[in-house]
């Protein structure tokens, strides 16, 4: 469990700092960072609600986290989100971007998540020999 545990505590860590940073300051990060075109103001609000999500995540990431020993099992909602947006950045940086944008700070995304995911899914394959599902 103690694998899951700071899997779980790591990623909140990120999703929260990065959720943050999105709901604060999208038309400083995506340009300077990703390499994005300039976002207009009404546009912004999508980047925005993705922030709040990734810090409400977070919140439930830590919630399970504290009680891993009852709600191990809980995680495999995170690991399958977790994976689902490595496959989209990744495929994003491979086919989805313009030849004027910025390809690096999308592999090194997709790096990060690769490195989440395996972490968690690590810890749920340790945490299912530990204690089987209910």
């Amino acid at each position: 469990m103690y694998a899951l545990r700071r899997a779980l505590y790591l990623e909140a860590a990120l999703f929260s700092l990065v959720g943050a940073a999105l709901a604060l300051a999208p038309t400083v990060l995506l340009p300077h960072l990703f390499g994005q075109p300039a976002v207009l103001s009404g546009q912004t609000a999508w980047v925005r609600i993705a922030g709040v999500e990734a810090v409400g995540l977070a919140m439930v990431m830590t919630m399970v986290a504290h009680r891993v020993e009852e709600l191990w099992w809980w995680a495999w909602g995170f690991a399958f989100t977790t994976l689902a947006a490595t496959v989209v950045v990744m495929l994003t940086a491979a086919f989805g971007l313009a030849a004027t944008e910025s390809r690096r700070a999308w592999w090194l995304f997709a790096g990060v998540l690769v490195v989440m995911t395996s972490g968690l899914l690590y810890g749920l394959f340790v945490s299912s020999r530990e204690q089987p599902l209910p």
